[in-house]
């Protein structure tokens, strides 16, 4: 049977103790030799008998005159084997005393090592109790440590921001599950009604087959553009975090291009007001961020009536409106277009999710939407977010361009 592996308390327990009795046992060798030196010097002793008023006269010899013996008695001799006694004596009591000591003090490093390491170690212990009570049904938990802003503190704020990170992509994924299972009941039912109703026909023509095909085929393309729609919402909501320097302004001059032909069938006047807008995203989202806008706001505008984008930099921040003509909307209303599938006119088609799409990749880069009704009739609509450092040229561009506005 295999031992258990020791934990991390005891290593750095035992880590303590070594460490102590390392330093404390050169400690003491060092001190222990500089007491000897001290106490078998010569010179050093005759000094603190001078000291003491009982040192011999100047030129005698040491430890007969000393002592009160004659020189060349045998009495020296034996004074200095007593004196060599003593200090072997003490010498000896010194080391055991000092071996007590170490000893007694490396048990008590120990045992505040213990103390020290299970206080240290302690914040590691909430990580790894709320890593083993978190799953998918509470990613809302979070370690929220406490104290002074060291590893522990940034190991804990790194894993509640992954569980944040994590908790967002399941929601975002059940979001789209909830949504598309929702959304792909009707179209479903309208390809069953089709099939259905071909096949209890026993007599059913060519042209009946051909139009039911027609049916299903339609349907199907729908259930693919809602399909796209919903990932793309789903991805906008999961993609906090990431992203790379983007130009609206260049985004939004594409996304123009690209929509003029269809404002101008639609009798719709698009105009541009394009300065350099730079901010840190997803470019595939912003771009569809755009191009949802241009086309809501053709979607539902009114013939001859108009279609503006500004895109701004300024303090900080950069900032898209996009405005359009159109009936007069009722501005509460106007409020809960950016909701999923909310829509004015279910007539004009669309699925509802183009504004939503529009609120959540702003959210997910760190900005915001917002949306208004209006009196003159039609929407605004304005995206807030976070502005990129501008470089030379575009700083240049954009007071240019703000001194003609």
């Amino acid at each position: 049977m295999a031992s258990p592996a020791p934990t991390i308390r005891l290593r750095l327990t035992a880590t303590y103790g070594i460490v102590f009795l390392i330093t404390g046992a050169v400690l003491l060798t060092i001190g222990y030799a500089l007491v000897r030196h001290n106490v078998s010097s010569p010179g050093r002793f005759r000094a603190e008998l001078r000291r003491l008023g009982l040192a011999p006269p100047s030129g005698a010899p040491f430890f007969g005159r000393t002592l009160g013996f004659t020189p060349g008695a045998p009495e020296t001799s034996v004074a200095e084997a007593v004196r060599a006694q003593l200090l072997s004596d003490a010498l000896h009591r010194l080391v055991v005393e000092y071996l007590f000591a170490l000893g007694v003090m490396t048990m008590i490093s120990v045992g505040a090592g213990w103390l020290l390491a299970g206080r240290a170690l302690r914040p590691l212990r909430d990580i790894t109790a709320t890593a083993r009570r978190v799953s998918g049904q509470n990613l809302g938990e979070r370690i929220a440590l406490t104290g002074p802003a060291d590893e522990l503190k940034e190991l804990a704020d790194t894993f509640d921001g992954m569980l944040g990170r994590l908790d967002s992509a399941f929601a975002s994924q059940r979001h789209f599950v909830a949504n598309a299972s929702h959304e792909l009941r009707t179209p479903l039912a309208i390809m069953r009604t089709e099939v259905d109703v071909a096949l209890a026909d026993p007599g059913a023509s060519t042209d009946d087959l051909r139009a039911m095909g027609g049916a299903v085929r339609e349907t199907v393309d729908r259930c693919e553009r809602l399909i796209e729609s919903l990932l793309t919402l789903a991805r906008s909501e999961g993609a906090v975090g990431r992203g790379e320097r983007v130009d609206l302004s260049v985004l939004a001059g594409d996304c123009v291009t690209d929509m003029r032909a269809r404002a101008q069938a639609a009798e719709v006047d698009l105009r541009a007001d394009l300065a350099p807008a730079p901010t840190i995203g997803d470019e595939r989202l912003f771009e569809r961020l755009i191009a949802n806008l241009l086309d809501n706001g053709i979607r539902y505008n009114e013939r001859h009536g108009f279609l503006v984008i500004h895109t701004r930099a300024e303090r900080g921040r950069v900032r898209l409106t996009v405005a359009n003509g159109g009936p007069p909307i009722d501005p509460d209303e106007a409020v809960k277009l950016l909701e999923p599938f909310r829509r004015l006119d279910r007539s004009v088609g669309g699925f509802g999710l183009g504004l939503s799409i529009v609120r959540s990749v702003a959210e997910a880069s760190g900005g915001h939407a917002e949306i208004k009704a209006r009196r003159a009739g039609g929407l605004e609509v304005v995206v807030d977010l976070p502005a990129a450092v501008l470089s030379s040229r575009e700083a240049g561009r954009a007071a240019a361009a703000l001194t003609k506005s």
